[in-house]
């Protein structure tokens, strides 16, 4: 049995949902807007060949790994969302509600694409349309993806910095009062 959240958890939920909703709503957005604007054949440069916008379908995972898995990449999927919905739920800090909800976001767009897109439910391909060079193509939860993973490498890296120096601050004081008290006597 569990606990109902306090009401700092309760808030850090919230952003984390407020996160995700805004990543689901401009995902899907942009890739309805892709359907209907773009081409597969024909690539719009926006910087150079550096980045531009062609559309894809995605079978698979990040550059279409597990192309023939489509069905099995679905499950992990919506497995990855109830696994950050819990995450979600037991975030500690709001930064860490925010990391947790770009992630949740992105999985939940790419998630509605292969629940709902062709050839079918359940095995639906992911829409794409940013291309990298010629790299690869992705979307907008992809973004999402990785800028949650930044926000939550770079909480963790914040985090460990101040933790060794109070840490070290710690060992000064109190080498500075051994040294003190050895210095006192009779």
């Amino acid at each position: 049995m569990s606990l109902p959240m306090s009401r700092e958890q309760s808030q850090r939920f919230a952003i984390a949902c407020l996160a995700a909703g805004v990543v689901v709503l401009v995902d899907q957005a942009t890739k309805a807007a892709a359907l209907g604007g773009m081409s597969q054949t024909e690539r719009i440069p926006l910087l150079g060949d550096l980045l531009g916008l062609q559309l894809a379908f995605n079978p698979g995972a990040i550059l279409s790994l597990g192309a023939d898995f489509t069905g099995l990449l679905t499950l992990l999927g919506v497995g990855a969302v109830v696994v950050l919905v819990v995450a979600a739920a037991r975030a500690r800090t709001e930064t860490w509600a925010v990391g947790i909800g770009l992630i949740l976001g992105g999985a939940i767009g790419n998630v509605i694409d292969r629940l709902f897109s062709p050839p079918g439910f359940g095995v639906g391909h992911v829409t794409d349309f940013l291309a990298y060079g010629n790299l690869f193509i992705g979307n907008l939860a992809d973004v999402a993806l990785g800028a949650g993973a930044l926000v939550l490498g770079l909480n963790m890296w914040i985090r460990h910095r101040r933790a060794r120096a109070k840490a070290a601050e710690q060992v000064t004081a109190h080498l500075g009062s051994a040294a003190g008290a050895a210095g006192t006597g009779p």
